[in-house]
């Protein structure tokens, strides 16, 4: 790891990895953990670990960098109303604010999480006049933001020693994530085909939702990254195919990605757990610079994904959760493996999703404690 004689800041160091430029070390971030493992580590050692659990903005307990996120709301203003629509000894079943019918498990939840994904039994979109009902509600106004706190930032901003992010974690949704929020996977992959016209128009909109919901702050402000949540790919590969893909999503989000960088957004990046590969290449022409958290139970590996597509795309994540929940051994291999993408840059290393409770707190703080002389290139 090739270093500069002085101490970067928060900002400049960010920079220098994402332009594989001599840096003092490596950012360190990470997502945060389940709610169950809070939990667990609370009952483990409550006096050793940090009070705060938003990762994103950075944690000094645990040496991390911060990041500061510009708060949006990218949800449906007004929301759904709210509604429990059944309830047993097992499970809950209701109504959400996007109006999606869900059935959770009672057992294991707390602090508001659950340990099981919910089953999603009914979605507010079916036909064009369901998805017109609903676009009233995403009109791109002020009130997404929080009420003109933005403002009394922006001098604050411009003399940043920190990275600034537009839209804190999952408020700005990409497209595959947010057609499925109407309508639900199955549903979503039969439109494609069978109701083009509808999937047409909810792209259309949302590209138009995405750059008119932005304007307001990057005419103000440039800002390090923006971050759509697209969560479009399980285990096997995309749950989108490549010609869908081309067809629906790319022309659209190649106009968002121009706006943004013409408005001075440095990366766009793209989150999605799974395997993406196949639409990588289409993502990358599209002006997507970041993808992550580079699920390894999917064999999302950035040491084979930086050989395949080059440094072109920066990686950011690749930990194996998996690894942290066995020994000091397993995780010092682990992170031995990261040492050549760490000497040539363009990537930030962290756990591939928030950690799980299987994890013990003794061993995510010995990664802590690895991976810090990782980033500053202490192997």
């Amino acid at each position: 790891m090739n270093k500069p004689t002085h101490t970067l800041s928060e900002l400049d160091r960010f920079l220098a990895v994402m332009e594989y430029q001599p840096v003092d070390r490596v950012p360190n971030w990470e997502l945060g953990v389940w709610p169950q493992t809070r939990d667990r580590w609370e009952s483990e050692a409550l006096d050793t670990i940090p009070y705060h659990w938003d990762w994103f903005t950075g944690e000094g307990a645990l040496d991390m960098d911060p990041r500061e996120f510009i708060k949006f709301n990218g949800s449906l203003i007004p929301p759904f109303e709210e509604e429990t629509v059944a309830e047993d000894e097992r499970t809950l079943t209701f109504r959400d604010g996007m109006g999606r019918t869900r059935m959770a498990l009672k057992e294991g939840t707390t602090r508001g999480g659950r340990m099981s994904m919910d089953t999603y039994i009914d979605f507010p979109v079916k036909t064009m006049d369901d998805w017109n009902a609903i676009k009233p509600r995403l009109r791109p106004f002020q009130e997404r933001y929080d009420p003109y706190w933005w403002v009394f930032r922006v001098d604050g901003w411009r003399n940043r020693r920190h990275p600034l992010i537009f839209g804190q974690n999952c408020a700005t949704l990409g497209f595959y994530w947010f057609a499925r929020d109407l309508l639900g996977t199955e549903a979503l992959s039969y439109a494609f085909f069978d109701q083009a016209n509808l999937v047409h128009d909810i792209m259309e909109f949302h590209a138009e939702f995405l750059i008119e919901a932005a304007r307001p702050i990057l005419e103000k402000t440039t800002v390090e990254y923006i971050n759509l949540s697209e969560d479009l790919a399980y285990k096997g590969g995309p749950l989108i195919s490549p010609r869908c893909y081309k067809e629906f999503i790319y022309p659209r989000l190649r106009r968002v990605v121009d706006f943004y960088k013409s408005h001075g957004v440095r990366y766009v990046c793209v989150d999605s757990d799974g395997n993406p590969e196949t639409i990588i290449p289409m993502m990358m022409d599209a002006g997507i610079d970041v993808i992550w958290p580079l699920e390894r139970a999917s064999d999302q590996d950035p040491v084979r994904l930086r050989k395949k597509f080059g440094r072109s795309l920066k990686l950011w994540g690749g930990v194996d959760k998996r690894e942290l929940a066995k020994d000091r051994r397993a995780i010092d291999e682990h992170l031995c493996s990261f040492i050549p993408l760490i000497e040539e840059g363009g990537f930030i290393p962290a756990v591939d999703h928030t950690v799980p409770p299987d994890v013990p707190l003794k061993n995510f703080m010995y990664y802590m404690l690895r991976k810090k002389n990782l980033l500053e290139g202490r192997f």
